[in-house]
């Protein structure tokens, strides 16, 4: 790779993390240490880059409008055994053919793998759902129109006249910031605003959230509990808020963790 690849490469990398170490810059480039340490030194003199201990750093960061709450990447990670068991029972409830809007999140993302033995007609927020699906599946996708915001990796638009005004969904499924007993809470103006659209399509609210959503709180409520029509959780919910569930007359569907099997509780 010529030095100005590389370095096209190098200054790309930091800004997309506070420090980049000379092993990830290796992997980037397909070049050695020596080479890496000789590139970060010219762009360090260059005033292009900061050289650190081990790697480099951006000397200033490039500021990417976002919204509230943690990123994809970090979500992704947490409760993954509960995700994918609740993201197959929620797949459980279509029949082919039928219209679905998936909401973008990590837990419904793990919907795209048992979706991989389906055809439905599949509209997303999602990029990364978007993009799984019409590589590894054979069903029809439909993106919404908007801003894609980075470190959710969700598409949305402020404006009334975006393609999701024209989507009739039999269900949609979405997660959650969290669960109380005012109804289904998120953190950013922009997302209840985007997420209000898409509900208003459907003609029913399927939420997934793993147990530990259920003792979050956050200062937004999107609807109430009675505008949702099933939940699909993990065998930790506790009892009391299973309690809250059924009196708000929402269908609770338990699903043991790292399991496809699933329990109706209430309807």
């Amino acid at each position: 790779m010529h030095e100005k690849d590389r370095h096209r490469i190098i200054l790309s990398a930091v800004q997309d993390r506070p420090v980049v170490t000379v092993i990830d810059l290796c992997v980037l480039t397909s070049a050695s240490e020596a080479t890496i340490r000789r590139d970060i030194a010219t762009l360090d003199r260059q005033k292009r880059l900061r050289r650190v201990r081990g790697g480099a750093e951006a000397i200033t960061t490039t500021p990417f409008v976002g919204l509230a709450g943690r990123p994809f990447s970090v979500n992704e990670t947490m409760h993954i055994a509960e995700k994918q068991a609740i993201a197959a029972a929620a797949v459980d409830l279509c029949s082919d053919g039928e219209p679905i809007i998936i909401n973008g999140g990590t837990t419904t993302f793990q919907m795209v793998h048992p979706l991989a033995n389906r055809r439905m007609q599949v509209f997303t927020n999602s990029f990364p759902i978007a993009e799984h699906l019409l590589k590894n599946t054979r069903n029809t996708v439909m993106l919404s129109g908007g801003v894609i915001y980075r470190e959710q990796n969700i598409i949305l638009s402020p404006f009334e006249n975006d393609v999701t005004r024209n989507f009739y969904a039999k269900r949609m499924f979405m997660g959650a910031q969290g669960i109380g007993p005012l109804g289904l809470m998120e953190q950013d103006p922009l997302l209840i605003q985007a997420e209000e659209k898409l509900i208003g399509q459907a003609d029913e609210l399927i939420v997934l959230v793993d147990s530990s959503k259920f003792a979050n709180r956050s200062s937004l409520v999107l609807c109430p509990l009675d505008r949702i029509d099933t939940i699909i959780t993990d065998d930790r919910i506790p009892d009391r808020t299973a309690a809250m569930l059924d009196a708000a007359d929402v269908t609770l569907i338990v699903v043991p963790a790292g399991t496809t099997q699933k329990e109706e509780v209430a309807s």
